[in-house]
């Protein structure tokens, strides 16, 4: 009889502790997250970044001086280093995108598929999460140039070094040419988890060329033949309607609101107007954009003085329609597409068409896609300051006036396309802190903890200063 009570005691305590184990597991939370979810959050987070415009870590509509300040106008000023701006950014990119992107594709090899998805689909996703780890990179290497790249994203290495940026922008297309070739059409990717294109692999075979297409554009003063090879195989398959932009559309409420949202309208401030450098260029061309881009003060588009303190009700403020919480994010769209090939032919380039067919073909699907009409277009681009034959200047000039104008609240890339075209020629405002910014300063978090190698890179590009330009960078 002892005996059994002895064995009732043993498995009262063996049930019980059992019991208790199981109480401390959680079972609403997950112990590894899919890397689908990963790959999700590494998207949002990455066009978030491009969009928002807060002034802590995103002021390149300011650079561009399509949006100018009102009460605060440091960063119109080109202050980027009393609040951590190039820190913000660069953390954010490694951080939150690059290393989120890294930890989808190793979970998605580890993990294999979803539940009915085939090998293809698998490639697919890996595919398409280099492709944007390559988007990513590029946008680093085209903000400071050389960056950490080879030993990036290792926690072995607490100290990086830093590659060297054309080094890294030739493998980066590399990997590009390897990841587009990985793409099957056929089959599907990430579905529901893609916010971007919800899986369509035929879509972002469009995406990855028009990708393909720009870095190999920005190398043409660097390595022409380089760029001539890589433009002209992207060149057929690049995005070719407005139907295929890469974008998301945010939704509602916060935290998927769109970030402008987030900083124009909740945040309750009124912190930006339309400069008068955009406002009085559009106005001279009586471009059909401003109603759409921007409103009227009293029937009249009146942009802020850049670089002043502007009072937020004489001014021409951003259109109510950018600022709803559900405004889609840009990554690319066709405009930007058929202006690089325009650009593309100007350099003798075999992409097919004319200078002035591609220059008239992004105009317009930048007037539709704001919401212009054919009749709109048609004025507009019989306008003999705005007609490619007429338009006064060089076709750096002509391109890149009505390119700045095209990527409004593009600010990244409008930046990008000033430095690389030269146009239109921005002037610094009277109490700048330094001339308009070529490239982001490193974090002073890196002189800091990496100093060494920051170090390093600051001579080898000739100076860690907003004045210096990068390796692309060449008139």
């Amino acid at each position: 009889m002892k005996n059994i009570f002895a064995i009732l005691l043993t498995l009262l305590i063996f049930s019980s502790c059992t019991k208790l184990e199981e109480l401390n597991v959680n079972t609403k939370d997950p112990t590894k997250v899919p890397g689908e979810s990963l790959f999700t959050r590494a998207q949002l987070g990455l066009i978030d970044q491009m969009v928002t415009p807060n002034v802590n870590s995103n002021n390149f509509r300011l650079f561009v001086q399509q949006w100018t300040e009102t009460t605060y106008i440091d960063e119109s000023n080109y202050d980027i280093t009393t609040r951590p701006i190039p820190g913000n950014w660069w953390n954010t990119m490694y951080r939150d995108v690059l290393m989120n992107f890294k930890e989808s594709a190793k979970v998605l090899q580890e993990d294999g598929n979803q539940p009915g998805d085939d090998a293809a689909v698998l490639k697919n996703k890996l595919a398409i999460a280099e492709i944007m780890t390559v988007y990513t990179y590029s946008v680093l290497v085209e903000t400071f140039g050389n960056v950490p790249y080879s030993e990036a994203l290792n926690p072995d290495i607490l100290l990086p070094k830093y590659d060297d940026g054309l080094t890294i922008y030739k493998d980066l297309i590399s990997r590009l040419n390897v990841a587009i070739s990985n793409l099957n059409q056929t089959q599907g990717s990430f579905g529901g988890y893609d916010n971007m294109y919800y899986g369509d692999v035929t879509q972002w075979f469009l995406f990855a060329n028009s990708l393909k297409l720009r870095m190999g554009m920005l190398l043409s003063d660097v390595d022409n033949a380089l760029a001539k090879t890589t433009v002209e195989a992207a060149a057929p398959n690049v995005i070719a309607s407005n139907d295929d932009n890469a974008a998301i559309t945010y939704m509602p409420d916060q935290p998927n609101n769109n970030p402008i949202n987030e900083n124009l309208v909740l945040s309750g401030r009124n912190d930006f107007v339309i400069a008068n450098t955009l406002v009085d260029e559009m106005n001279a061309l009586n471009d059909p954009r401003r109603g759409l881009y921007y409103t009227d003060v009293n029937g009249a588009y009146i942009g802020g003085i850049y670089g002043a303190s502007n009072d937020f009700t004489q001014f021409s403020h951003v259109n109510p329609t950018i600022t709803e919480p559900t405004f889609e994010g840009m990554l690319f769209d066709l405009q930007e597409v058929e202006f690089l090939l325009a650009e593309g032919v100007e350099r003798g380039f075999n992409v097919g068409g004319t200078a002035a067919g591609h220059y008239e073909n992004a105009i317009r699907a930048s007037i539709e896609y704001w919401g212009g009409s054919d009749a709109d277009a048609d004025a507009y681009l019989a306008n003999p300051d705005v007609a490619y034959a007429t338009a006064s200047g060089t076709w750096k000039e002509k391109i890149g006036i009505q390119k700045w104008i095209g990527l409004y609240n593009r600010g990244f890339e409008s930046w990008t396309a000033f430095r690389m075209l030269d146009y239109p020629i921005l002037v610094a405002p009277p109490d700048a802190e330094s001339v308009l910014p070529l490239r982001l300063t490193y974090p002073t978090t890196e002189q800091t903890l990496n100093g060494a190698n920051r170090a390093a890179a600051a001579t080898a590009i000739g100076g860690d200063a907003v004045g210096t330009k990068l390796f692309w960078d060449k008139n």
